[in-house]
């Protein structure tokens, strides 16, 4: 028996912008309310992301603030992406809330769990960075420093190279879902993937090289972990071509 399909009824244009107002003022407050509750802890927050350079740099080096708003805003704006970063998931929940309606039951099956792996995988690409990426980044930097050169970070350069490193590395550990996508609405196939491979090996070590210091060591790291997520979503999006539906005739 087939099941059925999304029954609601067009709405006015509306109704449709009355609801997706609603929807961003619900966000914006859950971002603003995780805000409120991590802005009295922004120094230790500041500390806690700033630790994995504090704890290699030489004796006698240390973090500075060149501006004189820096060690007032530095540890805000990171207040602030803290907050979007935890609020994600309660964000993403309420763009799914408005856009769900319009879905049939086959791709909301596909969509949720899509929707939770791509929150997962973003955080896990974050933890990677600063667990894994960021020690043998900084140690390889602060290696290279002249002799008679004490190594002085600034607190605001520091903060904005590790938020690009964040998205960059919670980006690349989204390839299944990209992978997946593109199956999925095909705009490829799984054996296409397939045959690209050794072009999509060289691609993640490129990116490897880009994103990390000049060694073989560090491009592996992030190159190899990129490449099984391909493999990954590759394999997945096999098993979502088998068990999607056939086409429905439209006439």
């Amino acid at each position: 028996m087939n099941e059925p399909e999304s029954t609601d009824q067009p709405l006015p244009l509306i109704v449709h912008l009355t609801e997706l107002r609603d929807k961003l003022l619900r966000a914006l407050l859950a971002v603003l309310l995780f805000f409120i509750c991590l802005f009295p802890f922004a120094n230790d927050i500041y500390t806690f992301v700033s630790e994995p350079l504090r704890a290699i740099l030489p004796s006698g080096a240390g973090m500075i603030a060149t501006d004189v708003t820096s060690p007032f805003f530095t540890p805000f704006k990171l207040s602030l992406v803290a907050a979007i970063f935890l609020a994600m998931p309660y964000v993403l929940y309420q763009a799914w809330s408005f856009i769900a309606p319009g879905m049939y039951r086959h791709e909301k099956r596909l969509a949720i769990p899509l929707l939770a792996s791509s929150i997962i995988l973003f955080y896990a690409g974050v933890a990677f960075a600063y667990y894994v990426a960021f020690p043998l980044i900084f140690g390889f930097f602060t290696s290279v420093a002249p002799p008679d050169i004490t190594i002085m970070t600034d607190i605001n350069s520091y903060l904005d190279f590790v938020l690009k490193l964040f998205f960059a590395f919670g980006l690349a550990f989204e390839i299944p879902i990209a992978v997946i996508l593109l199956i999925w609405a095909g705009v490829t196939t799984p054996e296409a993937l397939t045959s690209k491979r050794p072009y999509i090996i060289v691609g993640c070590f490129v990116v490897g090289m880009v994103l990390t210091p000049p060694d073989v060591f560090s491009q592996t790291l992030l190159a190899v972990p990129m490449w099984l997520l391909f493999e990954a979503g590759i394999y997945c999006g096999r098993l979502i071509k088998r068990s999607a539906p056939p086409p429905k005739d439209q006439s």
